[in-house]
């Protein structure tokens, strides 16, 4: 044989089946890149913060394979446990028992020093029983993954069994954790922005923020789907218990309304402190065919009530609340812009005022 014969190129056969695997393997390494790329535009894309549990959850249970998933995160920037969302997929959860984890808990420690896709097995191992956490155990999670960003933890993925009842292989524990770490980063981004967009004494929405979601509405309000109220409310001699009592009496009048205003509204509905002792609720209805000023009385109406209702007391003194209220509702041929939707709210809030305080009025316009 000669130099030249010794030199000759594999069959195309042999070369194939040598290197195929490594071709599939490349393949699928760049489909998952691609894929990431992908989750990370979908989580990006919101900031609101049930919206984006529901996408985090859907896209690990679809890229996992697994029927249940659910995420232990804080409640609010104020709490000091991580708790199951109510978003959860396909756990049996016993409603009259507390899931949530202490942020001072070992498991929450651990996590925060240690970043991988755990099994109960692996956390025994590392930890030993997990006092206080054996209704959590119960719902026999097949992973435990820390939400991390900037160092922090921000939450807790839990996996249930996969839907061929595999185990997760060192490639697939790897992709999750890359998941995992976009997640983390959403909802870093999605606490951020509730800082910003939250009055940090009453915890409702500050009034720019209100006034970007109005204007949003306002300008696809070409959909027939939307329609909106608004509720302007005002706490009736508001002065006179910061003049009696000190203005530490005034800033938990405004706390305990502002928290009454909250428990009293839908879902849907937006409540902002719109200054000193002033709040507005945004009613959101997308049925076209609603009454939106019979619902948004009825909101406001509620809440007059129950704040009249609310047994206040401030260091041993009673104290009686009352609240006035005025509504408006968008209408196309007189609101020409989200300010004189409000501006009709007030106006009818004053009228409120005039007409002896502790009511609601409603702006009827004249067309």
């Amino acid at each position: 044989m000669n130099k030249s014969d010794s030199s000759q190129e594999l069959p195309a056969e042999l070369v194939e089946h040598v290197y195929e695997p490594f071709y599939v393997d490349y393949e699928k390494q760049i489909y998952d890149l691609k894929q990431l790329l992908e989750i990370s535009k979908s989580l990006n894309s919101t900031l609101d913060y049930a919206i984006l549990i529901d996408s985090i959850l859907f896209i690990c249970m679809a890229q996992m394979k697994v029927i249940r998933a659910a995420i232990f995160a804080k409640k609010n920037l104020d709490a000091t446990a991580f708790s199951l969302q109510r978003n959860y997929k396909g756990f049996d959860v016993d409603h009259s028992l507390d899931y949530s984890i202490p942020e001072d808990h070992k498991l929450i420690t651990f996590f925060s020093q240690k970043y991988g896709c755990y099994t109960l097995d692996d956390i025994h191992r590392e930890l030993g029983p997990l006092e206080g956490l054996e209704h959590i155990e119960r719902l026999e999670p097949s992973l435990l993954v820390p939400l991390k960003a900037k160092g922090q933890i921000n939450g807790i993925l839990m996996l249930g069994e996969r839907i061929d009842d595999s185990d997760f292989d060192p490639y697939e524990r790897e992709y999750l954790l890359n998941i995992a770490t976009l997640a983390a980063i959403s909802i870093n981004n999605a606490f951020l922005f509730e800082m910003t967009t939250t009055d940090m004494m009453t915890k409702l929405r500050m009034k720019h923020y209100l006034f970007t979601v109005l204007q949003e509405r306002f300008n696809n309000f070409e959909n027939p789907l939307r329609n909106f109220g608004i509720i302007m409310f005002d706490i009736d001699f508001f002065k006179k218990f910061n003049d009696t009592y000190g203005h530490t009496c005034g800033d938990y009048v405004l706390v305990q309304a502002a928290h009454i205003i909250a428990d009293h509204i839908r879902s849907t509905d937006i409540a902002a402190r719109f200054g000193g002792e002033e709040f507005v609720v945004l009613v959101v209805e997308e049925n076209p065919s609603a009454e939106i000023q019979k619902i948004s009385f009825q909101i406001a109406e509620r809440i007059r009530q129950a704040i009249e209702q609310a047994p206040l007391e401030f260091e041993g003194q009673k104290l009686h609340i009352t609240i006035s209220g005025g509504i408006a509702c968008y209408d196309p041929l007189v609101d020409a812009s989200p300010k004189q939707v409000v501006d009709r709210a007030d106006r009818a809030l004053y009228r409120s005022k005039q007409e002896g305080r502790n009511r609601i009025s409603i702006d009827v316009p004249r067309n």
